[in-house]
């Protein structure tokens, strides 16, 4: 394979001057303003509280629709509900698996999974959790009626039954490897039957109530104000040492980072950079720390009929486009260029042959070969289109971006605001994308395999919205492999056609932004906040 280049020069950005040098944000003397982050040495855990503190106060920056773990997820939904409702494998923060709600977890053969169902663990309400409990959780998520946002990881589910008092077997129609792993997640997340048959459509709802094994449960949910957790004292594992914990819904990106420096929220979980958070960052009030982290920032082609529809203008513009500009302007620092959407921390299984994949691409500059690309298709004889999300600063500025790239080799491109509550209309209603030709958006996959992020693409996921299919005989090949080594070969095939087609075109990684008031430790830094218990080691600091 020839090595592709998919990063340029400067596209007539003004370049804030930064270095790289630390987990922990911190002033950089010399430097204007910049951030002082090791980007290859991002933070998994911070350090655990040691005493018990009566309320933690955590913002969120939206109220969520849900906490039903089945329609969680989106980053508010998953921050609250990973402290209530475990998972039968648990993410740790390293990004890894160990046993969760099940103990032990067999595969006899390629289509059998057994999970082992963890002796003494009990509801919040005292009942224990039984296998029906475990197989109700599953089967509610199977079948083309189902309407968990989780339903496209049990597309190849054939059964879900109980075979034992402390057994559940999964039977599927093919080996399944996304699966497996999606048990990890909220997809494999146990809520109690009876709770959830008696409360019907309102489970998870502010009057419908919930139930699971969690370190905490839901004390309250006061709509349009506050959730309030509890300590689980009946809890399996360690209970927390942090009695309540509430969550707030300020939306408000500098009212946010103005209650973290007064100390009025105890912290915060970004999923995009705030503007303030060098602010943040040169506080004594607050300590902010960058962790591992699945999600990424892309340009996401919208209409395959509009001015992106030919990949030629597609490659040409990710030619043109400054992703380190972009890192240091839009994201402060708290970004790393992106070459394909999966980056490094979704290496978990033969890291040496994804790492050697990702160096196809190379962040050199071609200007040139991007002009020649733009003359060979000829330009779109109306301006390319992108939608920016009304009151963010990172859509805007990354338009910015995107719009001097596009000048610099003869496109033109215009943007059209989307107010926020809008905004999500773009992933499901084909009307709200007309006369759009792209978006940008942050994504993730929910675990540590690449293939989790690039069977957005197969025909057959929810994700595909615009009907791409460039990949899919990879993609469904490996989503059946059990050999990692097999499975390597075959994502990566599928990542070099993606990244050359480019559907998405990938624009940089984004670390987890961690904000913790210095009162209080023990958050989770990493991606699995949103799948784990991320809160349970909270602690006051002596």
């Amino acid at each position: 394979m020839s090595r592709r280049r998919i990063l340029t020069a400067s596209a007539a950005l003004a370049v804030i001057g930064l270095t790289l040098t630390g987990c922990t944000a911190a002033q950089n003397d010399g430097e204007e303003g910049g951030l002082s982050i090791d980007l290859a040495d991002l933070a998994t855990t911070t350090e655990p509280g040691t005493q018990p503190v009566d309320e933690v106060k955590w913002n969120l920056p939206y109220e969520p629709m849900s906490l039903d773990p089945i329609f969680g997820f989106n980053y508010a939904e998953n921050t609250v509900t990973a402290n209530l409702c475990e998972s039968l494998v648990r993410l740790t923060p390293e990004l890894a698996t160990e046993p969760g709600l099940a103990s032990a977890v067999e595969q006899p053969d390629d289509t059998t999974i057994v999970y082992t169902i963890r002796d003494g663990v009990t509801f919040w309400n005292g009942n224990p959790l039984t296998a029906d409990d475990v197989a109700y959780s599953l089967q509610r998520q199977l079948g083309e009626t189902a309407t968990s946002y989780f339903s496209s990881y049990f597309q190849n589910v054939d059964s879900v039954e109980v075979t034992a008092p402390d057994q559940v077997t999964v039977k599927l129609t093919k080996p399944d490897v996304l699966f497996t792993q999606a048990m990890g997640t909220a997809a494999g997340a146990i809520v109690e039957q009876a709770a959830a048959e008696a409360a019907g459509e309102a489970f998870g709802t502010p009057s419908g109530g919930l139930s699971c094994t969690g370190p905490f449960s839901l004390e309250a949910w006061n709509s349009g104000k506050s959730i309030d957790l509890a300590a689980n004292e009946g809890y399996w594992g360690e209970v927390p040492l942090a009695a309540k914990l509430s969550f707030s819904f300020i939306a408000d990106e500098s009212t946010a980072v103005n209650a973290l420096r007064t100390g009025d929220v105890d912290g915060q979980y970004f999923y995009l950079p705030p503007a303030g958070l060098t602010q943040l960052a040169n506080s004594d009030e607050v300590t902010t720390s960058y962790g591992k982290s699945l999600v990424f920032w892309t340009m996401v082609t919208a209409n395959f009929d509009g001015g992106l529809g030919d990949e030629r203008i597609r490659q040409a513009l990710s030619l043109a486009i400054d992703r380190a500009a972009l890192t240091k302007v839009v994201f402060q620092g708290a970004g790393i260029p992106a070459t394909t959407l999966a980056g490094p921390d979704y290496w978990g299984y033969e890291p040496e042959a994804f790492e050697a994949a990702s160096k196809e691409f190379s962040a050199d500059a071609d200007l040139d070969r991007a002009k020649q690309l733009v003359a060979e298709a000829g330009a779109p004889s109306e301006p390319i289109v992108l939608a920016v999300q009304g009151s963010s600063a990172v859509h805007e500025q990354t338009a910015n971006v995107i719009q001097a790239a596009g000048q610099a080799i003869g496109l033109e491109i215009e943007t059209k605001v989307i107010p926020v509550e809008q905004f999500g209309n773009l992933y499901f209603d084909p009307a709200a994308r007309e006369g759009i030709d792209g978006f940008f958006t942050t994504n993730y996959g929910s675990f540590a395999d690449a293939l989790d992020v690039y069977q957005f693409f197969a025909s057959t996921d929810s994700h595909n919205y615009t009907g791409w299919d460039g990949a899919d005989e990879q993609l469904f090949a490996a989503r059946a492999e059990t050999d990692p080594a097999a499975r390597a070969e075959l994502v990566i095939d599928a990542q070099r056609i993606i990244t050359t087609e480019l559907p998405w075109i990938p624009l940089a990684y984004e670390p987890v932004t961690l904000v913790q008031n210095d009162r209080i430790s023990g958050a989770t830094a990493s991606f699995a906040y949103l799948y784990a218990p991320w809160a349970a080691t909270i602690g006051g600091v002596e």
